[in-house]
């Protein structure tokens, strides 16, 4: 039985652009022939994926997991933290929903999983040559140290070299790289081989002057400085980055930008129409007149229709589906938009409350997760959305609650909506929509062609690895793999 040989990305602070490099080194690994795998033992996200077994992962994960030529498994992330409020989570294990912790409380029970992530990473350790790891947040946060159980925590426990991430956009690159090998112990700063300086403009080579000095202090070399990147990727640590107003184009989707936003990843095939802007609206000014407003998940259903209502965007909503406007929901959207939402089982902190009445389904939520891949073909719609008909799709569905109804999409006049993920993503589906809101517009679409989902990535995948190898020393990333800790 092989072992694996570990590598382990750790950043400065959050944003760092450590899940991007993971993949990045997932991807250069695979093109030279190693059967490589990525993994993260804790990832607090609300994007997350559902595998082929009904499991539920990170997407930070799967997104590496394609870039290193492998199908996605929950081992790649055993322990998985959906906040559903500011001081809590829902605790997800190996792919099944734990229940619900206050963050005090799962900060006492974290080490007991141990044994479940080191379950995981033996597993993926057997099976390839490499672990591409993946840190979260900052090593240096002091208060959290004894207990660590995914930066220098798990590269104990992985006997893993460890290269140190930091972000020269956010400015101050050298102090937190300084200031982070400052604040680990002897033993976790020998773990630590090289640095990386991650989004960069400019010349690096100004950079040289710093970096000797960098190494003066810390006697850790650099393994390089990575340009700042343009590749169409869900990183996870750039997915915030999307989630803003932007400008208008020709065709306006406007997408709320709900507390608790899950899977907004689902939005993403529209971006990639030159003619059209995906804008994340947040408040009522922003909204203007968009051609079709979606509203996306969330972890919080109730929640996050109460803060719609306090804030006026469901009246906003109510008036454009009375004009005819296209309204799309999508999961936690879907059940917004029905009649009535309860929770007998406090399975999102209990009550009952009206929804927004456009959609004729009820949901209630138990504590049973539905998590499943779903494929099928559009039948049944009518109006403007009727050109989906006959075409396929693909995704996958999370959910807490049940509504009542089997169609992959219910719809009511203009108003839409499905509990599948994904489901714009398959060949053809994502034109099909837009061309239907350029006709409205009285505007004609001409696409590029037939639109290859799988093609695409696949050339992003190679771009990204393309970028980072030439920006890296992979001789000495090859050689800090070899000699390990």
């Amino acid at each position: 039985m092989k072992k694996a040989k570990p590598i382990m990305i750790q950043g400065t602070m959050s944003s760092a652009g450590k899940s991007l490099l993971c993949a990045a080194l997932c991807r250069i690994f695979h093109q030279d022939g190693y059967s490589v795998a990525p993994f993260k033992s804790q990832n607090m996200a609300l994007n997350s994926y559902i595998t082929d077994e009904g499991l539920e992962m990170g997407r930070a994960q799967v997104v590496q997991a394609q870039a290193a030529g492998i199908a996605p498994s929950v081992l790649m992330n055993p322990i998985l933290l959906k906040p559903t409020t500011d001081v809590g989570s829902q605790v997800i294990v190996n792919g099944e929903v734990r229940g619900n912790m206050r963050a005090v409380d799962y900060f006492k029970y974290k080490k007991q999983l141990i044994p479940d992530i080191m379950r995981a990473y033996d597993a993926l350790a057997g099976e390839n040559n490499i672990i591409v790891i993946e840190g979260a947040g900052s090593p240096a946060e002091i208060n959290l140290k004894a207990d660590d159980i995914v930066n220098m925590g798990m590269a104990r426990m992985a006997s893993s070299p460890v290269l140190l991430v930091g972000d020269i956009d956010r400015g101050g690159v050298f102090a937190q790289l300084y200031g982070t090998a400052a604040l680990l112990e002897p033993e976790e700063r020998r773990m630590v081989k090289a640095t990386v300086i991650n989004k960069f403009r400019g010349d690096a080579s100004i950079l040289a002057p710093g970096l000797d000095q960098l190494f003066d202090l810390v006697k850790i070399p650099c393994a390089g400085v990575v340009p700042y990147m343009q590749v169409d990727i869900d990183d996870e640590d750039s997915l915030s980055q999307r989630l803003t107003a932007g400008a208008r184009r020709e065709i306006d989707v406007a997408v709320l930008s709900l507390p608790r936003i899950s899977n907004f990843t689902d939005l993403s095939p529209f971006s990639r129409f030159s003619g059209v802007s995906v804008r994340y609206v947040k408040r009522v000014p922003d909204m203007g007149d968009p051609d079709m407003i979606v509203i996306p998940g969330t972890k919080s259903t109730m929640s996050d229709l109460k803060w719609m209502r306090q804030n006026g965007l469901e009246a906003l909503i109510l008036k454009a589906a009375g004009r005819g406007t296209p309204i799309f929901g999508i999961c936690g959207g879907l059940q917004m938009l029905g009649r009535t939402l309860s929770d007998p089982d406090c399975a999102e902190g209990g009550g009952h409350m009206e929804g927004m009445g456009l959609l004729p389904i009820d949901t209630v939520f138990s504590k049973e997760k539905t998590r499943l891949q779903t494929s099928g073909v559009f039948s049944g719609l009518e109006g403007g959305f009727s050109g989906l008909n006959g075409l396929s799709f693909t995704g996958y569905e999370i959910h807490m609650g049940q509504s009542g109804f089997s169609a992959p999409v219910m719809q009511a006049g203009e108003v839409y909506g499905s509990y599948i993920h994904g489901l714009f993503d398959a060949n053809g589906v994502a034109e099909a929509v837009i061309s239907v809101l350029y006709r409205r517009r009285g505007l004609t679409f001409s696409p590029n062609g037939a639109f290859d989902e799988h093609a695409y990535r696949e050339s992003q995948y190679d771009k990204l690895a393309r970028t980072v190898r030439e920006a890296l020393d992979m001789k000495l990333i090859y050689k800090i793999l070899e000699e390990g800790v």
